[in-house]
C-alpha cells in the first residue's frame, strides 16, 4: 500500500473555508444550438484567429496591424470572460483560458512580432490586469496545451518545439503574475505524459524549463497511453490531475474518492486545492442508455462498441447516474467539464450540487 502523508491529507479533507468550483474550458456559449461541431457565436467573450497562409499572403504592414487587432481584441475578451465567470456564483469561479491569445506565437515565420519591444511592454501592461482581474475575484485560471505539446518525445525536434510551446503558455501566465510560487491561486497549465521518452525524458525535459514553467506544470493520466498508476510516478516533480472519464476509458473503473491513488494524487499538489477533470462519453453514442445507470465498460465493448468512441466527450452531462459520482470529488477538487457545452453543460452540473 503506498504512504499517504497525512498533513497533506487532513489539510485536503477537513479545511472548512475551501471554496469548491466547477468550471469549464476556452469558450462562452450562449446558446446550445453553438454546440455539436456549429460556429461558436461571435461573442466578445472569445478569442479570434488567423491562419499563417492568410498572414503571408498580405503585405508586412497588413499583417502586422492583423496580429496587432488580435492581440488586443484577445486579451480583451479573456478580461471580459474572467470578469464575467468572476460575476457568477462563487462555485462557478474556475475557467480554462483557450491556447489562441496570442496567434503564431511560435511559428516561425511570425514569432518575430512577439519579440518586439512593443509587444513585450503591451503584454506585460495588459496580460497583468487579466491576472489581477481574476485574483481580485477569486477566479481560478489554467491552461491545456495542445495534443502536440509533447515533453517526454524521443525526437528531440518535437521535443524542442514542445518547450517552445509550453513557455508560450508560461509567458503569457508570467505576464498575468503566476508562476513565482507553487501553483500559486491554483494555477496549472497542464499537459499529457506522452511520447515515446517516456518518465527519463519527460523528467529530463522538465530540467529544462524555466522555474517558472516548473511550478506551473501538471501532467494527467491518459485513457490509452500513461495511466494513473504512470502518472502518479511523477507525482514527485509535478502536480497530478485527475481525469477521471480517462481513467474509466483505461480501466473500466469509477475510481472511489477515498482511493489511496486519489490521495496520492491530492498528495502531489502540496496543499493547493487540487484539480479534476470529469467527461463522459457522447449521447449521440449511448442513445439508448437508461441516465439513471452508469455505463458499463467491458459490458459495452463486448456489444461491439468502440474505445475509440467512448473516449470522445459529450456536448452535456446527460447521465444522471455519472454525474453523481462524479460530484462525489467535489469535497477534496475543484471540477473541470470537458464538455463541448462549456459553460452551458457546467451549468447542468452545477445545478446538480
Amino acid at each position: 500500500m503506498h504512504h499517504i502523508s497525512h498533513l497533506v491529507y487532513n489539510h485536503a479533507m477537513t479545511t472548512p473555508s475551501v471554496k469548491k468550483r466547477i468550471g469549464f474550458c476556452c469558450k462562452w456559449l450562449t446558446d446550445p444550438a453553438e454546440v455539436a461541431g456549429k460556429r461558436v457565436a461571435a461573442t466578445d467573450h472569445n478569442t479570434r484567429t488567423t491562419t499563417v497562409a492568410w498572414l503571408n499572403r498580405q503585405t508586412r504592414d497588413v499583417a502586422v496591424e492583423k496580429l496587432w487587432d488580435l492581440v488586443k481584441f484577445n486579451i480583451d475578451a479573456t478580461k471580459r470572460l474572467v470578469e464575467r465567470v468572476g460575476a457568477q456564483d462563487a462555485r462557478c469561479h474556475m475557467v480554462r483560458i483557450g491556447s489562441d491569445i496570442l496567434p503564431m506565437y511560435t511559428q516561425p515565420d511570425w514569432s518575430w512580432f512577439y519579440r518586439e519591444p512593443d509587444f513585450r511592454s503591451y503584454a506585460e501592461t495588459h496580460f497583468a490586469e487579466v491576472g489581477r482581474l481574476a485574483r481580485a475575484l477569486d477566479v481560478r485560471l489554467s491552461f491545456h496545451p495542445g495534443q502536440y505539446c509533447v515533453l517526454a518525445s524521443d525526437n528531440d525536434n518535437i521535443v524542442e518545439r514542445s518547450i517552445d510551446e509550453f513557455e508560450y503558455h508560461v509567458d503569457m501566465a508570467r505576464w498575468m503574475g503566476y508562476g513565482a510560487t507553487w501553483h500559486d491561486h491554483g494555477f496549472k497549465i497542464n499537459i499529457h505524459l506522452s511520447g515515446r521518452g517516456g518518465a527519463a525524458k519527460f523528467i529530463n525535459t522538465l530540467g529544462r524549463l524555466t522555474p517558472e514553467a516548473r511550478n506551473l506544470i501538471t501532467i494527467e493520466n491518459d485513457e490509452i497511453g500513461n495511466g494513473l498508476d504512470t502518472v502518479l510516478d511523477m507525482a514527485q516533480h509535478c502536480a497530478v490531475v485527475l481525469d477521471i472519464h480517462h481513467n474509466w476509458i483505461k480501466t473500466g473503473e469509477y475510481i472511489d474518492p477515498q482511493d489511496s491513488r486519489v490521495m496520492r494524487v491530492i498528495e502531489s499538489w502540496r496543499g493547493v486545492r487540487p484539480a479534476l477533470h470529469y467527461s463522459v462519453s457522447r449521447e449521440d453514442l449511448l442513445l439508448d442508455h437508461d441516465r439513471g445507470v452508469r455505463p458499463d465498460l467491458n459490458s459495452l465493448l463486448d456489444r461491439g462498441f468502440n474505445k475509440q468512441k467512448l473516449r470522445a466527450h459529450s456536448d452535456f452531462y446527460w447521465n444522471d447516474a455519472v454525474n453523481q459520482w462524479a460530484l462525489t470529488f467535489a469535497d477534496n477538487f475543484d471540477i473541470q467539464c470537458e464538455s463541448k457545452g462549456k459553460n452551458l453543460a457546467r451549468d447542468q452540473l452545477l445545478a446538480l450540487t
